[in-house]
């Protein structure tokens, strides 16, 4: 009988542990994960925080019991993997009873992500929170619901987050202007909280395009977030809690502070197996998810990937990602080798009543040193067509090579639920395909006036884009 060895549970690890043992039943599958919680949506917390999502269990998608018991998956949580031996092909973790070492036939690291730590003083203080795990979500959330409710307020032995009950209903910071930092300046201001968001750039979401940030910056100050640009924090004041975020231009006081800065691979354990780190400090990984040790794989937030338009390594810790290349390392080792396939950094993120979304390569510079000679538009068009009410406005910018006119990138934003993030999925198949931007104008996209325009505005953008750029300009 062979086995397959996952460490980790989260989103790749148990896609490979599911998909390996549904097309090869025989195949002993073996899962480690330090915590508690396996396969969860990670990316639900700032709206479990926010009180949309009652409960974390909700959260989760499998739960350990049917992992074990339907799936007949030996998964194996409070196991903390502290090495693998390639030589030997075993892997020892530790638990509470002490150590266990399973031997393995194929290996898949899936360690994740840890939060940036940046080089901040005072980020040791009582009321410095990262949203990085269930368990960070879970002390968010009775964070906000202590400074709101009465009952809980009288009960100060509850937890960490309680300690100080009599200041955390005060103002709030948020270090970081990117996805975290934005969703959760949605979840506490929506509990009334004073936020202020601070970003070292000079425009938050910096990922997508200039006018995305621009239309989210000016929503955000539309809901009373105060947001702090170019500010660079220097520490976080206080004595045993937090009282204050300061800058190199200012002091403001606050009672609790997310910092938000990014995530880094976990690539300890790997970098101690012999496992290679590829150019962007991730595990580096063929097609087929394999590392330069033969039978580990490597995937998720730990790993870096192809990018579509480039062909070079990159590093797109995402969900969709994540569970892909899973799925496809199960195929593998149960005998179907199967490609994870490459990445075009598609994402999307909800900014109180604003949406956007993002794929492709959008930084000019980035695109000039791949080799492209990028040129990008940006147009605003109408959601729904003119006479169909309650529509609103759809702001594309559009990325593409100037002498090819290959699509590169694109960004999109509207008001939510008007379309900017359905809309982006006709850009991936563009960016992943290859397309022009003359093959874009031509995509015969659906048309309603409840949803759309005649010229849907991805279309728009792509005729305006084509003008400049492509050999027919």
């Amino acid at each position: 009988m062979s086995t397959f060895v996952v460490v980790g549970g989260d989103a790749a690890g148990m896609s490979a542990a599911s998909k390996a043992k549904r097309d090869d039943p025989s195949l002993e599958v073996v899962v480690f994960e330090r915590g508690q919680w396996v396969s969860y949506g990670a990316c639900g917390l700032p709206y479990y925080v926010k009180g949309e999502i009652d409960s974390l269990d909700s959260l989760v998608s499998v739960t350990p019991e049917e992992f074990r018991e339907e799936r007949d998956i030996d998964l194996r949580t409070g196991h903390d993997v502290v090495d693998i031996d390639p030589d030997d092909r075993t892997v020892t973790a530790r638990n509470d009873d002490g150590e266990v070492v399973v031997e393995y036939d194929h290996l898949l690291i899936a360690t994740g992500a840890a939060a940036v730590t940046p080089p901040i003083d005072g980020l040791d203080r009582e009321g410095v929170f990262t949203l990085g795990s269930m368990s960070d979500g879970k002390e968010l959330r009775e964070y906000v619901s202590r400074a709101r409710t009465e009952e809980e307020l009288q009960q100060p032995d509850r937890g960490p987050a309680c300690q100080f009950l009599e200041t955390c209903n005060g103002p709030v910071g948020i270090v970081g202007g990117g996805y975290i930092g934005v969703e959760m300046a949605e979840a506490l201001a929506a509990n009334d909280f004073e936020v202020h968001l601070f970003q070292r750039g000079d425009r938050v979401l910096k990922q997508f395009s200039d006018a995305t940030s621009e239309r989210v910056l000016d929503h955000l100050a539309d809901q009373t977030v105060s947001v702090h640009l170019g500010a660079e924090v220097e520490s976080l004041d206080g004595g045993d809690r937090v009282e204050a975020i300061a800058t190199t231009d200012e002091r403001v006081p606050v009672d609790m502070v997310l910092v938000g800065t990014g995530v880094r691979p976990r690539t300890d354990l790997a970098e101690d197996a012999g496992v290679e780190l590829g150019e962007t400090g991730a595990i580096a990984a063929d097609a087929y998810r394999e590392t330069n040790v033969d039978d580990i794989y490597a995937a998720g937030d730990c790993a870096e990937a192809g990018h579509v338009v480039t062909d070079d390594p990159t590093y797109v810790p995402l969900a969709l990602t994540a569970n892909r290349h899973g799925r496809a390392i199960g195929q593998t080792v149960a005998g179907t080798p199967t490609e994870g396939g490459g990445v075009a950094g598609t994402a999307a993120v909800k900014a109180f009543e604003v949406e956007a979304a993002r794929t492709g390569l959008l930084d000019e510079s980035e695109a000039r040193d791949a080799g492209f000679d990028p040129v990008s538009k940006t147009i605003d068009a109408k959601s729904r067509a003119g006479y169909y009410p309650d529509g609103g406005t759809v702001t594309v910018t559009l990325t593409a090579d100037r002498d090819s006119g290959r699509v590169l990138g694109g960004s999109l934003v509207s008001e939510y639920g008007e379309g900017a993030v359905h809309r982006s999925h006709a850009l991936v198949a563009a960016v992943t395909e290859g397309a022009t931007v003359d093959d874009l104008s031509d995509y015969d996209l659906a048309y309603a006036p409840p949803f759309n325009t005649t010229w849907d505005p991805i279309l728009t953008a792509a005729k305006v884009l084509g003008k400049d750029v492509g050999p027919n300009r």
